[in-house]
């Protein structure tokens, strides 16, 4: 019941910003956590950033650009903001979403196995 519908992406230049959105539809939860996961072609899916009930907001330490994850108030909406954007960023990016239980945080946030809903991804492609 749960749909989540990305939109942005598609291909932007290297050091380039860019800004991916998902809204979310079809869930009562009062408590939820999202995040943002990449894929690159042949490797494992990876969390990026995330969001917890409480706003919590959790960051990959990998070496990638900037990326920071905000929600709406409704929580239907949640965008990523990536900067300074680097080819090896390149990689279909997903939104996923898990209902979280009372201190509206998840023990590893960025773990994949962690999320139930997810949206179908988008690809991005950065270039020079």
């Amino acid at each position: 019941q749960v749909h989540l519908a990305q939109s942005g992406g598609d291909s932007v230049q290297t050091g380039g910003p860019l800004r991916l959105s998902c809204n979310v539809s079809d869930f009562t939860y009062s408590a939820v956590c999202t995040a943002w996961f990449l894929q690159a072609s042949g490797k494992d899916r990876e969390g990026v950033a995330s969001i917890g009930n409480d706003g919590h907001t959790t960051s990959s330490d990998a070496p990638q650009g900037q990326f920071s994850t905000v929600q709406d108030d409704t929580k239907r909406t949640l965008y990523l903001q990536m900067n300074s954007l680097k080819a090896e960023e390149t990689a279909t990016y997903y939104c996923a979403l898990e209902p979280c239980g009372l201190w509206g945080r998840m023990d590893s946030p960025l773990s994949a196995d962690e999320y139930e809903y997810w949206s179908q991804g988008t690809q991005v492609t950065v270039s020079s």
